[in-house]
């Protein structure tokens, strides 16, 4: 049996270890917000945080999570009532089209933001291969960029 948590929850799966944690997430958690793309780790759409850090939950067994903690899309908001900065930005710059690619595109902006709290547009472009359908990579950038002024200002506030 694999143990792990799940936005901070106790999780475990007793089946083969090398299921895809996207299934583990999404058949067996319950959280449907991580979503199935490419299956091959190349879109993105995939994209949760383990132990902090990207992964592309597609590709990365069940066994890659025993002990450690999963972060998706729905635990991202540093508590329940309130927004992430990376969420916030994306809803203020409208960064959506279809909205198929954005938990995982969030996932890996806030994964950016908490190794480098203000990147530059070649660190974004660097850091985000996750793919977009629509093409919405300007509104990405910038809102990634508002993201970064965001979690300054929260900054700044606590530190008053």
């Amino acid at each position: 049996m694999k143990q792990f948590t799940v936005n901070g929850k106790a999780a475990q799966f007793e089946g083969d270890p090398d299921t895809p944690l996207l299934w583990v997430i999404r058949d067996h958690v319950g959280l449907k917000g991580t979503k199935y793309g490419c299956g091959i780790g190349q879109c993105g759409a995939c994209t949760v945080h383990l132990d902090g850090k990207s992964v592309r939950s597609c590709i990365t067994p069940v066994n890659a999570a025993e002990g450690k903690s999963l972060t998706t899309i729905e635990g991202l908001a540093p508590s329940g009532d309130q927004l992430h900065p990376v969420q916030i930005a994306w809803l203020e710059l409208d960064v959506p089209q279809c909205g198929f690619c954005q938990a995982g595109q969030i996932m890996a902006a806030a994964d950016l933001l908490s190794r480098n709290p203000d990147p530059d547009d070649d660190e974004i472009d660097a850091h985000m291969s996750n793919i977009c359908r629509c093409g919405t990579y300007v509104r990405l950038r910038q809102a990634i960029h508002r993201a970064s002024q965001l979690r300054a200002a929260d900054s700044n506030e606590a530190d008053s």
